[in-house]
């Protein structure tokens, strides 16, 4: 596969779908020693930083999910 048809693949994708792309990109080259990654490790974190990118991170894309749940699945509803 040459540069032209990752790079047609690449664009073919839905844009969370690219995100997550390029963090594996940045993964790998940290970990290979690439001086120019900017991918930070855990320890370099607060434990408050590394929470709110774990939670951004679990959470993305959940805006686009539809609403299965309505009141009127609740069990109690506050007054």
């Amino acid at each position: 596969m040459g540069y032209a048809e990752l790079i047609e693949r690449l664009q073919a994708l839905p844009q969370d779908k690219q995100t997550e792309v390029f963090d594996f990109v940045e993964f790998l080259s940290a970990r290979s020693g690439n001086a120019g990654a900017t991918v930070l490790v855990h320890g370099d974190w607060t434990d408050t930083e590394f929470s709110r990118m774990a939670m951004a991170q679990a959470l993305r894309g959940i805006e686009d999910d539809p609403i299965a749940y309505t009141r009127n699945d609740l069990r109690e509803q506050w007054q």
